[in-house]
């Protein structure tokens, strides 16, 4: 006979033992790449990008102005120049002017928990290489020092993890254009990695260990190769042993032959929305000011999506299996201006009523339909079957809608998401369905920009 005691001392044991071994993820993109990608950022599928920093104060066009300062002669910013500062003013000059008086970062917690957006990215260190929270490895070039006189992530880390399913994120740039470490390591073709010790990565385990960070959007990678960045020695540090190891997530711009092919999920390129199915998890990162990722004083309304742009963003990116990253760029004085907000909040109550179509939703057999333009579709799967919806752009002609990608079955039945009504299916031989939606008083139609037609009990 066994001693029952003894034995069950042996299982404890051995159950003891296979708990504390986990995967230890090595320096090489094949182990990194193997890591699962935490749940929680393919179910969040919506996240806010916040490009904020020194370049918040001239609040030119931020793309021309950067240009500008690494010594291109662009004609609109040097009149901008010559009309508003004396001769001999530098990039650095304008920190002193990052006043940030209005920043409150409750108030922006409270927007972006109105938006519906799930994790926020906010930009720590652009390529100038100020950072707005109080590095040790960016001395007199910190928010601490010259400027706000505050840690600026760190009020935004606290206050948005007062919110309820939020997560934190940190945008870093690897490079720095004006750094003289960089620049003598780049004149060396990148065989000293003096910046990269010294800075880069010091910074990043400061990031991780400080605040916590969910997420790690790298940027900044294009000059050179991940081998000179460190790149899978800090992931494979990242993944093993940090605070976050669990949880966080990081994009794919960690050198020049990286980007689109290593990496969490890949962000190729700005503003990437292939349209199609991609193979491994992506995410669109995008702007609400078609021109601009920093605040832009000279922006008209017509430079900013609408919201019909930014439904239309939200149902081709979940459709297609990506995320939706996007962004707004707050004033120098830290305010969230009023279009931004505005836009923020339309998503937020957008979202209120469809969400379910868009949280933790899978592609479906078919991302956009075969005979209506203008429509896509996303899917929940459950013990029940899978729940297909439409997500329709336009608002069908006639009360009208004719899909040809669903098939029905006698047990389907669809509603629009909004509306308590009931609408009318009927199936069409071969393929594809009908739905007739009768007269709907205005005040009983809940939803302004792309409806959602929910489809349940389909063949396919």
């Amino acid at each position: 006979m066994y001693d029952t005691h003894v034995l069950s001392r042996v299982i404890v044991i051995i159950c003891m033992f296979c708990c504390c071994i986990s995967v230890k993820y090595q320096p090489n993109w094949e182990s990194i790449d193997s890591r699962p990608l935490p749940s929680w950022y393919d179910e969040s599928k919506i996240g806010i990008f916040i490009h904020w920093g020194v370049f918040s104060v001239p609040s030119f066009s931020s793309e021309w102005f950067w240009e500008y300062w690494k010594g291109q002669k662009i004609p609109g910013v040097i009149d901008f120049m010559n009309r508003n500062y004396r001769p001999g003013f530098t990039y650095a000059d304008f920190a002193s002017q990052f006043t940030t008086e209005f920043y409150n970062a409750d108030e922006w917690a409270n927007i972006f928990d109105a938006s519906g957006a799930k994790y926020i990215v906010l930009v720590t260190k652009h390529h100038e290489g100020y950072t707005n929270w109080p590095s040790k490895y960016s001395w007199n070039w910190n928010s601490m020092d010259v400027g706000p006189k505050r840690d600026l992530v760190g009020e935004l880390a606290t206050a948005v993890r007062k919110k309820q399913g939020i997560k934190f994120g940190t945008y870093h740039s690897l490079f720095e254009w004006f750094n003289p470490l960089y620049l003598r390591d780049k004149a060396n073709g990148f065989k000293t990695q003096d910046f990269v010790r010294d800075k880069t990565m010091p910074e990043l385990y400061e990031l991780v260990n400080n605040y916590k960070t969910d997420v790690i959007w790298s940027d900044g990678d294009w000059e050179t190769t991940d081998v000179y960045w460190n790149a899978t020695e800090f992931l494979a540090w990242l993944y093993n042993e940090s605070p976050v190891k669990d949880s966080v997530v990081v994009n794919d711009r960690w050198g020049k032959n990286i980007r689109c092919k290593h990496g969490g999920f890949l962000n190729c390129d700005d503003r990437f929305n292939p349209g199609v199915l991609q193979k491994r998890k992506w995410e669109n990162s995008m702007t609400i000011d078609k021109y601009s990722w920093g605040y832009r004083r000279r922006a008209k309304l017509a430079d900013y999506l609408t919201m019909d742009d930014i439904t239309k963003e939200i149902a081709s990116t979940v459709s297609c299996g990506g995320n939706l990253l996007i962004n707004i760029g707050p004033t120098h004085d830290g305010r969230i201006i009023p279009i931004f907000e505005e836009r923020l909040r339309q998503m937020g109550e957008w979202l209120g009523f469809n969400g379910e179509a868009i949280y933790a939703s899978k592609p479906w057999s078919h991302q956009n339909d075969t005979l209506a333009s203008g429509v896509w579709y996303t899917s929940q799967k459950s013990s029940n079957g899978t729940t297909v919806y439409a997500i329709v752009l336009d608002w069908p002609a006639n009360n009208v809608l004719k899909l040809g990608a669903p098939v029905a079955s006698p047990a389907s039945t669809v509603s629009l998401l909004g509306y308590n009504g009931r609408l009318t299916l009927a199936p069409v031989a071969g393929s594809g369905v009908i739905v007739t939606i009768p007269p709907i008083p205005i005040n009983q139609l809940k939803v302004e920009w792309a409806w959602v037609f929910k489809f349940t009990g389909l063949q396919n």
